[in-house]
């Protein structure tokens, strides 16, 4: 019988007027990445919850990829600072629960980012390979304890 490679699955927020033009680009271009990467478009990433976050891991995402605007939001300035406290934020109630804080990144992706784009997805996959699955870490964090 053959045994299947691990294929992290990675849930992507993407902005819709800065970094989906480029994630879109690397599809017209046929830019290969994995087929396992989901995309959830949204106005701005510093309006992501951290309970978002956490959701999609508990849904079996391996990984969480924020593709920023940068410096080139439209709704704020300090939108990089402001996303960089989400993940911060996240990355705490991710250690509570024993996930790996290694499962989420963040990236400024422009409108013509696309191989940016797959080359963080790409580095981002093989971060994600070594991990293994997110399964086992929710699985430890909801056993119960022996002591």
């Amino acid at each position: 019988m053959e045994t299947q490679e691990f294929k992290p699955r990675i849930l992507v927020f993407s902005t819709d007027k800065i970094s989906d033009p480029g994630i879109d680009q690397a599809g017209l271009r046929k830019i290969h990445y994995s087929p396992s990467v989901y995309t959830i478009s949204i106005p701005c990433s510093s309006g992501i919850k951290p309970r978002w976050i956490l959701h999609a891991f508990e849904q079996g995402f391996d990984g969480v990829f924020i593709a920023a605007d940068g410096t080139e939001c439209s709704y704020s300035s300090k939108c990089s600072e402001h996303t960089n406290s989400i993940i911060v934020e996240a990355q705490k109630i991710m250690k509570e629960r024993n996930i790996n804080t290694k499962r989420i990144r963040m990236a400024a992706i422009c409108s013509v980012c696309a191989e940016p784009f797959v080359n963080h997805i790409s580095t981002f996959s093989k971060i994600l390979q070594d991990l293994g699955s997110i399964k086992n870490e929710i699985a430890e964090h909801k056993a119960p304890s022996l002591s």
